[in-house]
């Protein structure tokens, strides 16, 4: 690990300099303390605060992803994560991010800059700046249903997709299904990949059709089922899958628009069991995942990479939740 005097030997300053452009000061120039930050963190470089064994400061760093009351989906995961990091007295900062920030000032400067011991970002894509550059950091990062490979300081949590989906596959043929459409997220993310691969799978296993036209790929957001449901209809589905439970809600609105009743016509499954699942007309059957537990995950992922304990992935087991919006099958194949 490299020290404050190594820093100033390579860039011939003095260490004074060096310090001052480590711990913010004003008496330097921007530019300078730029200098300092990408030579420490190249050169490996940690702070006594960001070592230390005691309090730690880390930073939950959120993007494209509501998380400001019990409704929305971020809400409960940095609730599980501050109730696990309370109780060992970690001060946790909460950052919205976009993309001009990732822009501005690289990952592992800005850690370094603010003095953050670790870090867990939500709702990111591979194809951000931040994430791409996770492949090399040193920084201990936990992701949200995202993974980085061959890097012992990066780890990820989620929720098992594959038993979620199978469960819902199962229901839904014991209904009399069997042209089952699914409507997933956004592509080039993660999830949606595995989601889209579960869903897959499970057909295949419980001997069902998986037809092209009855899979696509939306946003995870309601009004993308305007684009995606008349199709579904048009080529037969007696039911849909849904990746998310805001993207079923948009689906149901659809089907009501288009005459058809749920279950009665077309049954409807969504994945989270947000709060609003339950307050649907009908209430809406689907595959939860326990976001305070996520958030709790998190936190000892992240703890233990902060120890040097190289977990690769914590994946926590989906509930199946049956509620109105899926019946016996009345189409015809």
């Amino acid at each position: 690990m490299a020290t404050i005097k190594e820093i100033a030997n390579k860039l011939g300053i003095a260490v004074s300099t060096v310090s001052k452009g480590l711990n913010g000061a004003s008496d330097i120039s921007a530019d300078m303390r730029q200098l300092v930050l990408d030579t420490a963190v190249e050169m490996g470089y940690a702070s006594k605060k960001m070592r230390s064994t005691g309090s730690r400061k880390v930073c939950i760093f959120i993007e494209n992803m509501d998380y400001e009351n019990i409704e929305q989906f971020g809400y409960e995961i940095i609730v599980g994560f501050k109730l696990s990091a309370a109780r060992r007295h970690w001060d946790v900062s909460v950052v919205p991010t976009n993309l001009n920030m990732q822009t501005a000032e690289k990952f592992d400067t800005y850690m370094l800059k603010n003095g953050y011991s670790g870090a867990f970002l939500l709702g990111f894509t591979l194809h951000d700046d931040w994430v791409q550059q996770l492949s090399k950091t040193a920084v201990p990062t936990v992701l949200l249903d995202n993974y980085i490979e061959r890097n012992n300081h990066v780890g990820y949590v989620g929720t098992d997709s594959y038993e979620g989906i199978d469960l819902a596959v199962d229901h839904l043929k014991n209904l009399g299904h069997t042209r089952i459409a699914f409507l997933n997220g956004s592509k080039n993310s993660m999830v949606s990949e595995q989601r889209h691969q579960s869903f897959v799978n499970s057909m295949a296993k419980h001997g069902l059709l998986v037809d092209d036209d009855l899979i696509a790929y939306g946003y995870y957001v309601p009004d993308c089922a305007k684009d995606h449901v008349p199709g579904f209809i048009r080529n037969g589905a007696s039911a849909i899958m849904c990746a998310s439970d805001l993207i079923a809600t948009g689906v149901i609105i659809e089907l009501q628009k288009q005459g058809l009743k749920v279950p009665e016509d077309i049954s409807v499954i969504g994945f989270d069991d947000l709060p609003i699942a339950s307050q649907l007309s009908p209430s809406l059957t689907t595959i939860r995942q326990d976001r305070t537990d996520l958030g709790k995950s998190a936190f000892l992922l992240l703890d233990g990479l902060i120890h040097n304990v190289t977990i690769s992935k914590l994946l926590l087991r989906a509930k199946f939740i049956q509620r109105d919006s899926t019946g016996s099958c009345k189409r015809k194949s």
